[in-house]
């Protein structure tokens, strides 16, 4: 709805040639070009006009230009209002969306030519779906001021509709030791704040699934996976060797290509994870290295983080999820297989897998186009082989690393662990260039699906190598985000939330 409204306009009164004219008596005329009457000189014929004539001709030409004035304020102003709802519709939920929607009007209106905002609005409906703005603009006039009018307002109103796209979404999340504290309370609020943009204040929205993929050096597929693993596996046929912890549900890494692919466990069957025995792992008793430091943790269970959350409909059980996570000492940052995992909740070749028959989706179909399938992986570090020191105060050792071993024990068992599994590296920051290649293979070949994966890196200091990595891994350089702050990291799981709306202006 656009009205263009006109102040100061005079009461009707008669018309004069305004002083200077030609026109300087009832028998003078005003000749304007291409009239009927050839010039005296034999130059361009000219249209001629009486005084009154000339008022009338004045009048109509003065109005057309105020029509084509208020056009090119109420198209600034309405093209400024449309830039600027869209930018509101993806910040709708913040508390800054007004000052947001301000700021790309501002910068879509501009600052050129004599047009002043006098008036700007912001208002999201109850629903939290429709985001409405409106904006009023006055302009001097100039040909009109003969005639007494000397300003004109335009107001301008747009209306965007906040829809979440269909999507199947999984969340990547490190939950490593490093990220103990102040930075695992502001990933984890700044992931909840992504599920309150996609969902509102709806518990379920349609076609919209998300899944949750805890990762330290190893990942969690849940305790009641058994017949993924192999018949002869220890859970199976020795589950005492897990003491009375039991087997938590995390498991190896597979073999190339196997670990870094989609490949369900109907083709390629898995293996339980069990932290061995050993001089940095002397169990019992069991300590979670969730609660216990990194010197004393111990157990069959040791840096295996908490269990993936499935794709689901409902809100609730997403944000419980992200709060049952924790950060777990030990072991390392194996970001590759957290992809491969988060990947496999979303990928059709594990459908009925995972407990719902009809998930995951096809990639694409009929009834798969308006679905998208997205990643959102995050990680405050690089990929390595965590080591546990060795040390010794007054006799007594504080830290009991393993000298004799290269790294904590992992997925891929330890650094120097042989083949096919193991990467057989004779020290922990050999594996790191192995780790990186092996994520950027999977990377490659999920994109090659369609799936469209955001990065994030919430660190301050990170090598050049592992931004490169990260980067590259991300579907644009526009959905690579590093992230120094929590501020910063907040910010940035807000602009996704927003990409992910769909917005539409619908008046």
């Amino acid at each position: 709805m656009e009205i263009a409204r006109q102040h100061d306009r005079p009461e009707p009164r008669e018309c004069a040639p305004p002083r200077g004219s030609p026109v300087s008596s009832p028998a003078s005329a005003v000749c304007a070009p291409g009239s009927a009457s050839s010039s005296p000189t034999g130059g361009a014929r000219r249209r001629c006009f009486s005084p009154s004539h000339w008022c009338r001709w004045s009048e109509r030409s003065a109005s057309r230009s105020n029509s084509s004035l208020g056009y090119l304020l109420r198209s600034r102003l309405s093209k400024s209002l449309d830039a600027a709802g869209l930018a509101a519709g993806r910040y709708a939920l913040e508390s800054n969306a007004k000052e947001v929607a301000r700021d790309y009007f501002d910068a879509n209106f501009g600052q050129g030519g004599d047009a002043v905002v006098t008036e700007f609005n912001f208002s999201l409906d109850d629903t939290k779906h429709f985001v409405t703005l409106t904006a009023r603009a006055k302009t001097p006039t100039y040909f009109m001021r003969i005639f007494g009018q000397t300003e004109m307002d335009v107001f301008a109103t747009t209306e965007v509709e906040r829809q979440t796209n269909g999507m199947e979404l999984a969340l990547v999340l490190d939950n490593t030791g490093s990220m103990a504290g102040t930075n695992f309370n502001n990933m984890q609020k700044a992931a909840l704040d992504l599920i309150d943009i996609l969902f509102g204040d709806e518990e379920e929205v349609d076609n919209v699934w998300v899944s949750l993929t805890p990762y330290v050096a190893s990942v969690n597929i849940g305790p009641s996976h058994t017949s993924w693993l192999n018949l002869t596996d220890q859970a199976l046929t020795t589950p005492s060797v897990f003491g009375s912890e039991g087997w938590k549900g995390c498991v190896m890494a597979q073999a190339m290509p196997y670990d870094g692919d989609d490949t369900p466990p109907t083709v390629q069957k898995l293996s339980s994870y069990l932290y061995p025995k050993a001089i940095d792992n002397n169990w019992p008793p069991i300590r979670s290295s969730a609660t216990y430091p990194n010197e004393t943790a111990t157990g069959p269970n040791l840096a295996c983080p908490t269990a993936i959350t499935p794709l689901t409909k409902s809100k609730t059980t997403i944000k419980a999820g992200l709060n049952a996570m924790k950060s777990w000492r030990r072991g390392g940052t194996t970001s590759n297989l957290g992809l491969t995992w988060g990947w496999r909740t979303i990928s059709p070749r594990w459908r009925g897998l995972w407990g719902d028959a009809d998930l995951p989706l096809d990639y694409s179909g009929d009834n798969e186009d308006f679905i998208d399938k997205v990643v959102v992986i995050l990680t405050d570090g690089e990929n390595v082989f965590f080591d546990l020191p060795y040390s010794v105060s007054k006799g007594v050792v504080t830290s009991p690393g393993d000298t004799t071993t290269p790294s904590d024990y992992t997925a891929y068992g330890r650094a120097n662990a042989a083949g096919p599994v193991g990467l057989a590296k004779t020290s922990a920051p050999a594996g790191k260039s192995v780790l990186d290649s092996r994520m950027a293979a999977t990377c490659k070949a999920m994109k090659a699906e369609g799936i469209r994966i955001y990065s994030i890196l919430f660190a301050s200091s990170i090598s050049t190598a592992t931004k490169s990595l990260w980067e590259t891994c991300a579907s644009s350089p526009a959905m690579y985000y590093l992230a120094p702050t929590g501020a910063e990291l907040s910010a940035a799981f807000k602009a996704i939330g927003g990409q992910l709306a769909n917005l539409r202006i619908v008046k």
